[in-house]
């Protein structure tokens, strides 16, 4: 299975990836569908059925509005996010959307838009069922679709099969395990990031690819500093106080000598471009999945952290980072799960802290193995851990989590550099035991809001 760093990460808007960029997607498709075969013209009523986690918590995941979104022609790395609000609210005083701009139809949010909390679907949990009749109340299309994490979709056949397309290209690279990844890099006296670049070629030329990464940066940064002055409530209900705006104004005022202080320094500004980036996911802002929405603020806090406290810091180290934590990212999407409804919320932040360690050992100069000793640091202490989101918004603990995981990240690479990347657990061994935790965890634990937090602490 060939991933490109441009699948890893993606433009889009919060609150999830897998909750509301590929619902999104989904529905998109389908309204394209209708278009294709030609009954967009004919649809008379259209229903959409959400399943498992999605039914459980798309709710305060912002699903439907995505759905409704995508129907109407919109893409997530192309909506303006300061729009949804005004067109969801119209589409529900109408009781009416328009398919791909084109051809309106009735529709009621309340009754054709439907949340089965306790139902799932067979492959995933994240399972969607999208249905158009005629004014006769004839089929015209049924699909069944699944998110399977970091925006990534998949669709059932007419005969109920799984249709995935991969992208079967053939790589000058390929590896599927870190064991390959480390002989490649030994047998070619390549680094991790050299082999990646190598293997991105086959899509895009060297410029285009530096372009593209510089440009995902400049969309992390601009999360990051919109969120650093933006204040007031996040959207749900839960009442959760942004704040980053106040914890940058209040480091802006600090000395010199503050900054000495073991509680200040570097680890208060990690801590702010991690909240930063994810209220603004949470409040459904201009986001790059890394691997995913609910994970999005780790990179982006740990490759700010390398640009404004490492030294020597340059583009070419940005490019490093980012073409390493593909390599890491891709090894998690094949070799286990990205996906909080598969595996808990050790696929999302788990995978995200390791890919930023791995990203940032590669920056600041470390070898392929100091990286991947890096990478299974991560991975290795963030495993177990449970998607249990309050209210079934990702707001707590998902907020507080990215920025605790970003300075496990920073601590993981430290540790791994000042090593000769010499260790007793290998990064694929501990892929392995994400995955076989994944299965065994309890579904409740599995971004369905019906265990831990979300039902130990009362909405209020």
């Amino acid at each position: 299975m060939a991933v490109s760093l441009f699948d890893l990460f993606k433009v889009g808007i919060g609150p999830s990836s897998s909750h509301t960029v590929g619902p999104m997607l989904a529905a998109q498709k389908f309204a394209q569908q209708l278009l294709t075969g030609k009954k967009l013209n004919q649809v008379a009523k259209l229903s959409c059925h959400l399943y498992g986690s999605l039914g459980a918590t798309g709710k305060g995941h912002g699903t439907g509005e995505a759905v409704l979104m995508g129907l109407e022609g919109s893409l997530p790395e192309t909506i303006d996010p300061d729009t949804v609000n005004e067109r969801v609210s119209r589409i529900k005083h109408q009781q009416s959307l328009a398919l791909l701009q084109q051809h309106p139809i009735p529709f009621s949010i309340d009754s054709d838009l439907i949340f089965y909390r306790r139902e799932s679907l067979a492959y995933h949990a994240n399972g969607m069922k999208l249905q158009a009749y005629d004014d006769a109340q004839q089929l015209l299309l049924e699909k069944v679709y699944y998110s399977v994490g970091g925006g990534f979709v998949v669709q059932e056949n007419d005969q109920g099969e799984i249709q995935i397309v991969e992208d079967t290209t053939e790589l000058p690279f390929a590896f599927h395990s870190c064991a390959e990844l480390l002989a490649l890099c030994s047998q070619h006296k390549m680094t991790i990031a050299e082999i990646v670049l190598e293997n991105e070629k086959v899509w895009r030329t060297e410029a285009e690819i530096r372009a593209g990464i510089l440009s995902l940066w400049q969309t992390m940064k601009a999360c990051i500093d919109k969120g650093m002055r933006s204040e007031g409530t996040l959207p749900g209900g839960l009442k959760v106080k942004r704040r980053a705006a106040s914890l940058y104004r209040d480091l802006n005022q600090k000395t010199a000598m503050d900054m000495i202080t073991p509680s200040l320094g570097a680890m208060d500004w990690v801590n702010l471009y991690a909240l930063a980036v994810n209220e603004e996911n949470a409040g459904g802002g201009r986001i790059v999945t890394a691997p995913t929405n609910g994970a999005a603020g780790i990179i982006p806090a740990v490759l700010n952290y390398y640009c404004d406290f490492c030294p020597r810091s340059d583009k070419d180290g940005i490019i490093k980072f980012m073409l390493t934590a593909t390599a890491i990212g891709s090894l998690f999407k094949e070799n286990a799960s990205i996906s909080g409804a598969e595996v808990g919320c050790q696929g999302e932040v788990g995978s995200a802290c390791a890919m930023a360690a791995a990203g940032l050992a590669a920056a600041t100069g470390g070898s392929p193995a100091q990286i991947e000793n890096a990478a299974e640091i991560g991975m290795e202490h963030n495993l177990g851990l449970t998607c249990d989101p309050i209210g079934g918004l990702v707001q707590v603990p998902c907020i507080e989590r990215n920025a605790m995981a970003a300075m496990k990240a920073i601590n993981s690479a430290s540790m791994a550099l000042r090593g000769d990347g010499t260790h007793y657990v290998s990064l694929d061994k501990v892929i392995k035991t994400m995955r076989d935790t994944g299965r065994d965890m309890n579904d409740k634990y599995k971004e369905t809001s019906r265990g831990g937090l979300a039902v130990n602490v009362i909405e209020c």
